[in-house]
């Protein structure tokens, strides 16, 4: 994305950029205060906080769409509140900013920012403004939950369902396209590049805690993210065949030798969620699912044995594991 450079101070991105995003919430002061101050909006609901950092090259790339950039870090912790079946409240927003960004870029990321934000209904408290070398975004979001719930990612129990929401595995076909690692159809190119672009957050979660034992969105991996649940206390027994790919990705897997199965199963990125829930739950979840239009996938069942395991040739030491340092 060409833009001409701009020159622009602190002040002015605040006046011109942000201030719009605080959606003229009171307790905000219109960010002409150091603080923010946040209402609760029942007696009965607690707040529930999340926090991450999005980088330049590690997790988008310099010549991204801003409004990719903006689709992300906001993803990234929608994601992380849903999980915690919280509805989103409102953030802060720090932004390290290089010397390529320009007047032009802002306006367009925050242009996408406020467009989210009115899609889910939360807004901007204030934030921080620093340079860099390389663009840096951090946030920090906050929801409310009822005081009575507590929504555990690692609690479960022999035998409870494994599901999953949506489909894996596609933001990462797409970062592999942007990387030319293979070269596809313009059609099937575009659709994944898109879903490396612009990931959703699935807002199941807030409807189903009532119903599971514990919820994780998968942003680091599949397999990684379920081993956490599991909390090397249990196990599991996956069905390959239930694992949820969307068609385009079956034909990826069918056409080219480069992406295979073993690839997307600790793919991030994606942020379906991992839904563990006693069996007798299971009419309930497929009945939330199709009344919000979500695709669900019961993928296999939590075991005694320690370790993953899956019903097919599949060995799980031969998937590596997403991590931050590695």
């Amino acid at each position: 994305m060409k833009m001409k450079k701009n020159n622009f101070t602190e002040q002015k991105i605040i006046s011109k950029y942000l201030k719009t995003l605080s959606l003229n919430k009171k307790g905000t002061f219109n960010f002409e205060n150091d603080a923010a101050y946040v209402n609760l909006p029942h007696k009965n609901y607690k707040f529930t906080v999340t926090t991450d950092t999005i980088l330049e090259n590690i997790d988008f790339f310099k010549n991204d769409n801003p409004k990719s950039i903006a689709q992300k870090i906001t993803t990234v912790n929608l994601s992380d509140l849903y999980a915690m079946g919280a509805t989103p409240h409102s953030y802060l927003l720090n932004l390290c900013l290089p010397n390529y960004i320009t007047n032009d870029w802002l306006k367009s990321f925050c242009y996408y920012l406020k467009k989210i934000q009115l899609k889910y209904n939360f807004y901007l408290l204030g934030g921080d403004l620093s340079k860099s070398d390389n663009l840096i975004i951090s946030s920090t979001f906050f929801g409310y939950i009822n005081k009575n719930i507590n929504v555990y990612q690692n609690k479960v129990n022999f035998n409870d369902d494994i599901w999953i929401s949506g489909n894996i595995g596609e933001s990462k076909i797409g970062l592999e396209i942007i990387k030319k690692n293979f070269v596809i159809s313009k059609n099937l190119k575009e659709y994944f590049i898109n879903k490396y672009l612009y990931p959703k957050p699935c807002k199941l979660g807030p409807k189903l805690v009532l119903y599971s034992s514990s919820i994780k969105d998968i942003s680091d991996g599949l397999i990684g993210d379920l081993k956490k649940m599991l909390n090397n206390k249990y196990g599991a027994l996956i069905n390959i065949n239930k694992i949820p790919l969307s068609p385009k990705a079956k034909k990826i897997i069918y056409i080219n030798k480069k992406i295979n199965i073993e690839h997307l199963l600790n793919a991030g990125d994606d942020y379906s969620l991992i839904i563990v829930s006693n069996a007798k739950y299971r009419n309930k979840i497929k009945s939330i699912a199709r009344k919000n239009n979500v695709k669900i996938s019961l993928i296999g069942k939590v075991t005694k044995n320690k370790g993953i395991k899956f019903d097919s040739f599949l060995d799980i030491n031969n998937i590596k594991e997403y991590d931050h340092f590695s």
